[in-house]
């Protein structure tokens, strides 16, 4: 939920980002990047700037679709009206 927290409200976000600001280990945030891409709910771009590697990502339209519904579920739990 961390991860597609920040992708929604940024465009594309770098992996060093992603672990800076939720503040996981390299195999935490890998292993949920693997799952979200399995699920097509975001977008990986790898690149070169200069001869480092910088590898980014983004929500897809059905990540933030999905991510919505999840939020209006946790709504309706706290409203008590499921």
């Amino acid at each position: 939920m961390g991860v597609m927290s920040v992708l929604i409200v940024n465009s594309w976000v770098s992996y060093k980002d992603l672990k800076k600001l939720l503040d996981l280990t390299d195999g935490n945030l890998a292993s949920h990047i693997t799952a979200l891409e399995k699920l097509n709910y975001l977008e990986v771009k790898k690149q070169f700037i200069g001869k480092k590697p910088l590898t980014t990502y983004r929500v897809t339209k059905t990540g933030k679709k999905s991510f919505e519904q999840h939020i209006e579920g946790i709504e309706k739990l706290i409203q008590g009206s499921v």
